[in-house]
C-alpha cells in the first residue's frame, strides 16, 4: 500500500490582501453594470471565508437599510479581530467615494490595482526571506544536532547536562542563548517582511474625491476625515499632496491624474524598500548567528563532549 507525503502547505503572504483585492474588483464590475449596491455585497459574499463572509453581509445590510457602508465595514473588523486590515482600505475608499459623489466602480477598479500591487509585494518579500530564513532555521538546529551527534559516538553528553554541575550550567546557558537568538531571528524576518496595504492611499483618497469634481479642500478634509476614522495610525504626507496640487496649478493638468501617479511612485518605492529589505536580512541574520547560536553550539555540542572526555579520562586514572 502506497503512503502518500503530505507537505504542509505553503502560507501565501498575499492571500489576504488579494482576496479583498478581489472582492474590489467584483463590486466594480456590477455596480458598473447597474447591480444595486445591496445586491452586489451579497453576491460577492458567496463563497468567502466566515471572517469575509460576516463583514461582506454587513456591508450588504448597511447598503439594503440605507446606512453607512464604510462604518459597516469598520464595526464588522472591530467584532472580529482576526479580519484583514485591508479592509480599512476598502473603507475608507468606499467613504470618500460616496461622501464626494465619486463614480464608486471607477474608484473601485483603481483600489483594486493598489491591492493587487500590494498582495505583489508581499509575495516578493517573502520569496526574498525564503531562503534566508530556511538557513537561519537550519543554523539553529546545529546545536542539538551536535548534542545527538556526540551521544551516537558513544560519549555520555546527556547524561553530563543533566548530571554534572557544570553540565547543567552548560545547559541552562546554551537553552538560553537558543531561545535569545531564535527570538532575535524571528523579529528580524517580522522587521523585513513588514508591509502596508495603505502606501500611497491619501494620494488615492484625494484622487477619488477629485474625480467627483471636489475642490481639493472638500477632497483634503474628505480623506483625511476617512484616514482618522478608519486608518488612524495611518500619517499623511501633506508636502507631498501640496506638491502634486502646486505643479497641477502651475502646469493647468489633471490633479486627480498627477494625485495617481504619485501614489503609483510611492507604491514602487515601498517595493523596492521591502526587497532590499529582504535582501539585507541574509546578512543580519549573521548577528543572532554568531552572537548567539555558536555560543549554544559550544555549550550544548562541544562543552559536554569535552568534560565526557575529561570526566572519563580522569576517572579511568583513578
Amino acid at each position: 500500500m502506497k503512503t502518500r507525503l503530505r507537505l504542509r502547505p505553503r502560507i501565501d503572504p498575499g492571500a489576504e490582501v488579494d482576496a479583498v483585492a478581489g472582492i474590489t474588483e467584483r463590486l466594480a464590475v456590477l455596480l458598473a453594470a447597474g447591480v444595486p449596491a445591496a445586491t452586489a455585497w451579497r453576491h460577492v459574499a458567496i463563497g468567502r471565508n466566515a471572517a469575509d463572509e460576516q463583514v461582506l453581509a454587513a456591508a450588504a445590510t448597511a447598503a439594503g437599510e440605507g446606512d453607512d457602508i464604510a462604518e459597516a465595514i469598520r464595526r464588522a473588523c472591530e467584532e472580529r479581530p482576526g479580519t484583514a486590515a485591508t479592509w480599512a482600505v476598502l473603507a475608507a475608499a468606499w467613504s470618500v467615494a460616496a461622501e464626494a459623489g465619486a463614480p464608486l466602480a471607477a474608484s473601485l477598479r483603481s483600489l483594486a490595482a493598489v491591492l493587487r500591487d500590494e498582495a505583489q509585494l508581499r509575495r516578493d518579500v517573502a520569496t526574498a526571506l525564503a531562503g534566508p530564513a530556511a538557513s537561519a532555521r537550519l543554523v539553529s538546529a546545529l546545536p542539538v544536532v551536535a548534542l545527538g551527534f556526540g551521544a551516537m559516538l558513544g560519549f555520555d553528553t546527556i547524561g553530563i547536562l543533566l548530571g554534572n554541575p557544570l553540565g547543567l550550567a552548560c545547559l541552562v546557558l546554551g537553552s538560553l542563548f537558543l531561545w535569545v537568538g531564535a527570538r532575535w531571528n524571528r523579529r528580524l524576518a517580522r522587521s523585513a517582511s513588514a508591509s502596508r496595504a495603505d502606501a500611497g492611499l491619501e494620494l488615492e483618497l484625494l484622487a477619488i474625491a477629485m474625480s467627483s469634481g471636489a475642490s481639493i479642500q472638500r477632497a483634503r478634509a474628505l480623506a483625511l476625515a476617512a484616514m482618522q476614522r478608519h486608518l488612524p495610525r495611518v500619517a499623511g504626507d501633506g508636502t507631498v499632496v501640496d506638491d502634486v496640487v502646486g505643479l497641477a496649478e502651475r502646469a493647468g493638468a489633471p490633479v486627480a491624474e498627477l494625485l495617481r501617479a504619485e501614489a503609483f511612485r510611492v507604491r514602487r518605492a515601498a517595493r523596492t524598500d521591502g526587497e532590499s529589505r529582504a535582501a539585507a536580512l541574509g546578512v543580519r541574520l549573521m548577528l543572532p548567528l554568531g552572537a548567539c547560536v555558536l555560543p549554544a553550539f559550544v555549550l550544548l555540542g562541544v562543552a559536554p563532549l569535552m568534560i565526557s572526555v575529561v570526566t572519563g579520562t580522569l576517572g579511568g586514572a583513578m
